[in-house]
């Protein structure tokens, strides 16, 4: 018989959490019994191994889809992958978004390395590298900010397939955006993604001569908190395609007859039918039609040592210089920091790089950046942080950058 549902399960918010810690740190000043450092550490790593039994729990009692034959379930801190030891990469990697994302910190490791718990078929970084295909997170790292554990291990190649560049880049890095997006506005949502693997598929030719070329890869997002339950499903080539997410939307049954496999068989039988059938946008984002499409821009190439905005979300921590067109400035007058935000090559909320300038620093250049910089092609030079899944640099002078024309 399958679980029944109603109650809805608690969840741990690090805002809640930081308050809750304030509290207490206010408590024992004024009992004059101060927190160490060491006791703080502690506290904040109790609460993330809370966190991370409670996504482990949830994975299992939801998350993980009917038995395939051949593969290799494998457990991780924040992840579940179904792993296919013929094709060397994951049927479906299932893992859960917190809300609390939005207060993350952690950066990409970029520690891609064979996972420890997988006895057969591993594929590995001979693999890979020079094989003119990304190294594609299924569980994006970005989604796992809130543990430096967890981010980790994202880079396992249980978690990894062969990726077109421009798509992992492009279409599909605004689609993990768009699903972190809905993570902050429903709590918490369960996500599955994969490839849609079938025989005779290419092979990357190189290191084993096993690792398959997937030709689709898809993504499951679930909403699973009453009382308004709602799935949608996202199925891509795996190729240089535009993000069009209304071009791409389809419903978790369609993925199952494409795949073979059944996706929350644990889930009461009406309600697994009634969320497979699902595909409707409007059910994640009301104002999705009347949103502005961002135009299409190419993204170039500005030379040795210079990269473009596409390429700095795998620079995430690196000293860089990233170049593109101003096509949207902001100065945010009335802002804590009085932030000046200037966008290149995609207008917010599209946006894929940002220069950001603090109020403070405005001094430090002799214009005006949201007027005098908007339309002109430019290079930052800086060190590559990220804000809401978005790359940025933090300039607080006018010699990082450069106007190029």
């Amino acid at each position: 018989m399958k679980p029944i549902r109603f109650r809805k399960p608690y969840r741990f918010s690090l805002k809640s959490v930081l308050l809750f810690l304030c509290f207490f740190i206010c408590i024992s000043c004024n009992s004059q019994d101060t927190l160490s450092y060491q006791q703080v550490q502690d506290l904040f790593k109790s609460l993330e191994t809370k966190k991370l039994t409670h996504i482990e729990k949830l994975i299992d009692s939801i998350g993980i889809a009917a038995p395939i034959a051949g593969e290799q379930i494998v457990h991780h801190s924040a992840y579940v992958s179904s792993y296919n030891p013929i094709h060397r990469q994951p049927n479906y990697v299932v893992h859960v978004i917190p809300k609390d994302i939005l207060y993350g910190t952690q950066t990409r490791t970029n520690d891609f390395r064979a996972d420890p718990l997988i006895k057969q078929g591993m594929s590995d970084s001979v693999d890979y590298w020079n094989s003119g295909y990304d190294r594609g997170h299924m569980a994006a790292s970005a989604d796992f900010k809130w543990s430096h554990k967890a981010l980790s291990e994202s880079y396992y190649y249980s978690n990894i397939i062969p990726q077109n560049h421009e798509l992992n880049s492009g279409a599909w890095n605004k689609l993990e955006m768009t699903v972190r997006e809905w993570a902050i506005e429903n709590s918490e949502i369960i996500v599955v993604t994969g490839p849609v693997l079938k025989n005779n598929l290419p092979k990357i030719q190189q290191g084993s001569y096993k690792v398959s070329i997937p030709e689709y890869i898809y993504k499951i997002v679930l909403d699973y908190y009453p009382p308004d339950y709602k799935a949608i499903a996202f199925l891509y080539p795996n190729k240089n395609v535009d993000f069009d997410l209304e071009k791409h939307v389809v419903s978790i049954d369609s993925i199952e007859k494409l795949t073979g496999i059944d996706f929350f068989p644990k889930l009461e039988d009406h309600l697994e039918n009634k969320l497979e059938a699902e595909n409707n946008l409007l059910d994640w984002d009301k104002d999705f039609l009347t949103k502005p499409k961002s135009p299409v821009f190419t993204a170039q190439d500005f030379g040795k040592g210079k990269i473009n905005t596409t390429q700095a979300k795998d620079l995430i921590g690196k000293e860089s210089c990233v170049c593109g067109k101003v096509v949207s400035t902001k100065y945010n007058e009335n802002g804590k920091t009085n932030p000046t935000y200037i966008n290149l090559d995609k207008k917010y909320p599209d946006q894929v790089f940002t220069l950001m300038i603090y109020g403070d620093d405005r001094k430090n250049f002799s214009y005006k950046p949201e007027e005098f910089l908007q339309g002109k092609t430019i290079c930052v030079k800086g060190k590559i942080g990220e804000y809401k899944g978005t790359p940025q640099i933090i300039a607080s002078k006018e010699k990082q950058v450069e106007v190029l024309h």
